[in-house]
């Protein structure tokens, strides 16, 4: 099967009705994309033509990955040896496989600096995504996390799907409230209610979960947005396949910056990360670039299956 694209063809080896269980239809339309309001990348507010097409109701999920796994002996990128080749400077023992996990701090720090709440952990994968000594049995139902662009590009092939442009998903993920802050209106806790899984507190040390959860929460715990879709803002950050250009300035959010001539890939809809004190991302216009090679404890995904 060949890997998909965001404008490629790809064939499905399950059947119609097995592909679309659990997705949801989004009718083709225009809309405003974008933002003027909050971070330099979402710049300019831009009318945009979207044709229809499917998409995952909820993102995918530990034991959706696990299967995929299971079935076909996939490695993620977190799981396979470092080639010493590529850090020439490194001492040989830290090469080990890891990934990046959030390590709340202890009191106020320096903003400016990631390394005060990423840590580099040898042995998180997706099913260790805090390391040794964690694993996600218990959280089947959570969004998967450690997985790298080509780790989520991997499990849209095997499923017959493919990953989502971003037009697509702040398409999907506004649900028809064009020029809206977040995705069910312009109020960020209607009622005193938090409506997606984020950071209320002082980021990065002080988390005072208002919404029950100080990690990923299960997929569907809070209310979908007009298009049924859960999850789309908040939770974890989702990959899309389209390349990130910083074209109109980009700021800092809660991933550590992209290692010099690594591509990126837009990611969008913040995660159980973002606070207001620090970076309001759980909204359909927030953007940010990942590094492909990067996998961290606060990255998932979902798929599209667009019209043939």
């Amino acid at each position: 099967m060949n890997s998909p694209t965001c404008n490629g063809e790809f064939m499905t080896v399950l059947g119609a009705s097995a592909v679309l269980k659990g997705m949801n239809r989004i009718p083709g339309g225009s809309f405003a994309m974008g933002s003027e309001d909050f971070y330099p990348e979402e710049a300019p507010v831009r009318g945009v033509e979207v044709e229809g097409f499917w998409i995952d109701e909820r993102p995918v999920t530990v034991r959706q990955f696990r299967r995929f796994v299971r079935q076909t002996g996939y490695v993620t990128v977190a799981e396979r040896p470092l080639d010493p080749g590529l850090y020439p400077d490194a001492d040989p023992a830290l090469l080990v496989p890891g990934s990046l996990v959030f390590r709340s701090a202890r009191a106020p720090v320096d903003l400016s600096d990631y390394r005060s709440w990423w840590e580099y952990t040898p042995g998180a994968t997706w099913g260790r995504p805090e390391g040794a000594g964690s694993d996600t049995y218990t959280r089947g139902h959570h969004p998967v996390t450690q997985v790298a662009y080509e780790d989520a590009e991997a499990y849209a092939a095997w499923a017959g799907k493919a990953l989502p442009t971003e037009a697509e998903w702040e398409y999907a993920a506004r649900g028809g409230l064009d020029g809206k802050a977040f995705a069910w209106g312009d109020e960020l806790a209607p009622d005193g209610r938090m409506l997606a899984n984020s950071w209320q507190g002082e980021f990065p040390w002080q988390n005072l979960m208002l919404d029950g959860y100080a990690g990923t929460s299960p997929v569907g715990v809070f209310p979908p947005n007009r298009y049924g879709l859960y999850d789309m803002t908040g939770n974890v950050w989702e990959w899309t396949c389209d390349p990130f250009t910083a074209s109109h300035g980009e700021t800092p959010c809660c991933g550590p910056p992209a290692g010099e001539g690594i591509p990126r890939r837009i990611i969008k809809g913040g995660s159980h990360l973002c606070a207001p004190n620090y970076c309001l991302r759980f909204r359909p216009a927030a953007r940010q670039g990942e590094a492909v090679d990067t996998s961290t404890s606060h990255i998932g995904f979902r798929c599209v299956l667009r019209d043939a």
